[in-house]
């Protein structure tokens, strides 16, 4: 076990928020390229007693636990810290653009009232009015009226909060006492939430900083959402406590304009900045064959790859891209962690290169041994080192009865020390299956040690990757078997990563016996339902002739992955996309001038895809970054008409184009 740092003075969240009332650093705000808002370290602290005043005139106390759900990360911030000065615990939760976000926050409200909660404590909800609204419009779809009701009683609207002059009753915690919840994201089943202490975090920032050396001269730079464990603690938290300039950028701003990223990088002289895998392929798939002249990226010294499984093609692909800015190779700065650690688990030798080494994709399975550079290319898997532990974390690879494993061998990866949690919030079964009797802790990772250092082997849970968050296979197929015919004994969803490819792909595997024109309708509808629901692109739904099964019943996911990439059901896909082809060009209507605007639009955030007017976008794969796109350009050219969440309420071009022209009606004269 590494020796312990400790950073003078920290022992809990609110020690590091009062002792640095009097540095001269501050925490900027981005809206835009040019629009930005700055807020001084002292101003942090004295907003969190002001807006704690208002909570706790409201009837806010102690131990009560308060749902911070907000899309502006100034707001976010500070209500999150009025609850930690007033031993209200935050539980962060991701807005979205689905209503599956919202659905989420009911599920994590009846599991806070549930039987983790004290006696006397209260769930409070910190949000405006805007998402108040949407929120019960869903309650009353789902028949959680009753529910909502009760919640919004208790409900914090950040409008209502103005004057902040009158400070609130501080309260002064412990470091075993609860800092913040930090509930699974992506997942659409009842969601875990992580329990963390201030000594768990303060634990994890020591050790990160220990490797990092981060310090007040540092500048920082994040898109990640607050409600991440990497933007939240990684890229706020542990910035903060070492008094670095931190810089933070809506995530929707990244989405939409992926290299102001960099181009903010530059203009600020960035030394620190962060991406998951798919950050990577999204900014490089927006900047092609362009050269960002102009960009001086010298001074980053360290950006972070993490949060989900990393490319070692994409790296490169990356930083081979942006040689020409100064960015040096030795930037590239690969990671593991996770919320149950408070977040880090290894790092790097800061400095050091990124490296990586080529096993036989075949020899991963708990026990195996690595064979290196396998003979076969075919059989060959790069995997990227992801360093030692940090400080205050220890890191076990262990067989099926937790006993520790040799180098070279591929295990469970175990974890403990003082930046773990206790446990999930009111979930003792769940604690229990992850928690051993001697205190390790299971990732549901799998993975080696090579020459001392870290290598991810693959998952023992099945979570499928897209887009930076995580989801159940089987929460997927609940939502899909909604489709007419469809059971869920008759699919399968996966995440798949083809050789080469820079992510996870989400593939639904559906069971079907008979023509591939009768195969249609029900793939279009497993695509829309997922899409409506969470907001992801499948990018294949592939009738499949048996699902395989464990003589226990349980699906083989792995199976069907691997004949997907061996190419097995290439033949049929081929079919199907005939028959789309052929079908778009028989019901090609041309459609209003409005529409035909719209169209263009749609096509152009969907290039390849010919989109009629009467298609839904949800059925033809649009997902939730392409729809922040289609919004950005349809905003573009009708100013304030259409809100983001109303491509749901209408998803065909038809739909909206009727929707707008109502609009356009009744807008006053420019």
């Amino acid at each position: 076990m590494n020796d312990a740092v400790r950073l003078p003075n920290f022992t809990t969240l609110l020690d590091m928020l009062e002792s640095n009332r009097g540095v001269d650093r501050a925490v900027t705000y981005v809206d835009g390229e040019n629009s930005e808002r700055r807020v001084p370290y002292a101003d942090v602290y004295a907003r969190a007693l002001g807006i704690l005043h208002h909570l706790q005139a409201m009837g806010a106390q102690r131990g009560d636990k308060m749902i911070v759900f907000l899309n502006n990360n100034e707001q976010f911030l500070d209500g999150f810290w009025a609850a930690v000065c007033g031993g209200i615990v935050p539980v962060p939760l991701a807005v979205g653009i689905s209503d599956e976000h919202r659905h989420k926050l009911l599920r994590v409200a009846r599991a806070l009232a549930g039987p983790g909660s004290l006696p006397g404590n209260r769930t409070l909800l910190y949000t405006d009015s805007k998402n108040l609204e949407r929120l019960q419009a869903l309650a009353v779809q789902v028949g959680e009226t009753a529910l909502f009701d009760d919640l919004k009683s208790r409900s914090f609207l950040v409008e209502s909060i103005t004057d902040i002059s009158r400070p609130g009753k501080l309260y002064r915690p412990t470091p075993d006492d609860l800092a913040f919840i930090q509930f699974s994201s992506g997942s659409t089943s009842e969601p875990k939430g992580v329990m963390l202490t201030h000594g768990n975090l303060i634990a994890n920032t020591q050790g990160a900083t220990a490797v990092s050396k981060y310090n007040d001269q540092d500048v920082s730079l994040s898109w990640m959402p607050l409600t991440h464990d990497m933007g939240l603690i990684g890229f706020f938290m542990m910035q903060f406590a070492n008094r670095v300039h931190v810089n933070l950028m809506p995530t929707e701003l990244f989405v939409r304009r992926p290299l102001l990223w960099l181009q903010l990088a530059s203009k600020k002289r960035v030394t620190i900045t962060c991406s998951p895998n798919f950050g990577y392929r999204h900014f490089l798939k927006v900047l092609g064959d362009r050269r960002l002249d102009g960009l001086d990226l010298s001074p980053i010294r360290q950006i972070y790859n993490g949060a989900e499984p990393i490319s070692v093609a994409l790296c490169n692909e990356f930083m081979s891209a942006l040689a020409h800015t100064g960015l040096r190779h030795q930037a590239m700065f690969p990671v593991y962690g996770l919320a149950e650690a408070s977040l880090a688990v290894t790092f790097p030798q800061p400095g050091s290169d990124y490296r990586w080494i080529r096993v036989n994709r075949h020899k991963l399975g708990v026990g195996s041994r690595i064979e290196l550079n396998p003979a076969d290319a075919r059989d060959a898997l790069e995997l990227i080192c992801l360093g030692s532990t940090v400080p205050n974390t220890e890191l076990r690879i262990a067989n099926q009865a937790r006993a520790p494993m040799p180098e070279d061998e591929v295990g469970h990866i175990l974890i403990r020390g003082a930046s773990v949690t206790r446990g999930y919030f009111g979930d003792p079964e769940a604690t229990a299956l992850a928690i051993g009797a001697d205190g390790w802790v299971d990732t549901g990772d799998l993975g080696f040690l090579h020459e001392g250092a870290l290598y991810i082997a693959g998952r023992s849970k099945e979570i499928i990757f897209v887009n930076g968050q995580n989801y159940y296979p089987y929460d997927l197929e609940n939502i899909a078997q909604r489709a007419p015919g469809l059971d869920l004994n008759k699919l399968a969803a996966a995440g798949v990563a083809k050789p080469g490819s820079p992510g996870e792909e989400l593939v639904v595997f559906v069971l079907h016996r008979g023509s591939m024109a009768e195969f249609l309708p029900t793939a279009a509808a497993v695509s829309r339902l997922i899409n409506e629901h969470t907001g992801l692109e499948v990018a294949q739904v592939i009738p499949t002739k048996r699902i395989p099964k464990t003589t226990s019943g349980k699906v083989q996911r792995h199976l069907l992955e691997a004949s997907y990439i061996e190419g097995e059901f290439d033949a049929e896909l081929a079919e199907l996309a005939a028959l789309r082809e052929a079908a778009g060009s028989a019901a090609h209507v041309s459609g209003t001038e409005l529409e035909m605007r719209l169209q263009s639009i749609c096509e152009t955030a969907l290039p390849g895809k010919r989109i009629e007017v009467t298609d839904n976008l949800f059925e033809i794969g649009a997902s939730s970054l392409k729809l922040i796109e289609i919004h950005e350009n349809v905003d573009r050219e009708f100013p304030g008409l259409i809100d983001l969440t109303e491509l749901f309420d209408h998803p065909t071009i038809a739909a909206l184009a009727k929707h707008l022209e109502g609009k356009l009606k009744t807008a006053p004269a420019a």
